[in-house]
């Protein structure tokens, strides 16, 4: 059976999505809930690295996993499956650049119900201001979302790409 056409059309619809995704990352989407899962997981996981690690492990880890189903389809030669989870690795850094991005002004509702000027403990302003680079929050939430977006332009291009390549290529022979 021939998988080409139905593959191209997801992967269009898929780089459609998560480019609107990228253009507004603002907005609560599909995978956020599974992001901050992760996310949240990866707190107490990292923590035995100590506090700033753990701090910094939910980020990591919302990223890290879908990072390594990636590079878990790559190993597998499987390059539109890789190409496809990749969308999935952009649109997590799109929601860490989101968080990363309110590290001063600490508007975002967290998981407590409150947002971080109400007393809530806010992540990124705690790693940015550990590392004294609070004054720089928007261009290191920029470098984030340039991140993002580049893995979710490179995840539409794949996907495009790989549709129509036999889903194991460069088997040994």
């Amino acid at each position: 059976m021939n998988t080409k056409i139905p593959k191209l059309i997801v992967g269009i619809l898929a780089a459609l999505y998560f480019l609107w995704c990228a253009y507004d990352p603002f907005t609560w989407r599909l995978l956020d809930g599974v992001d901050f899962l992760l996310h949240e997981a990866g707190h107490p996981i990292f923590h035995i690295f100590g506090e700033f690690i753990g701090v910094a492990g939910g980020s990591l880890m919302q990223v890290l996993i879908p990072l390594a189903f990636f590079i878990y389809f790559i190993y597998q030669r499987h390059f539109y499956s890789a190409a496809f989870v990749l969308f999935w690795v952009g649109q997590s850094l799109l929601n860490v650049f989101v968080y990363a991005n309110d590290a001063v002004v600490m508007q975002l509702v967290l998981n407590s119900g409150l947002t971080g000027s109400e007393g809530s403990f806010h992540d990124w302003n705690y790693l940015l201001e550990t590392t004294d680079t609070l004054n720089y929050t928007k261009q290191v939430a920029g470098f984030i979302r340039i991140l993002g977006t580049l893995s979710i332009l490179l995840a539409a291009a794949g996907t495009i790409y790989f549709s129509s390549q036999n889903e194991r290529m460069f088997e040994d022979e």
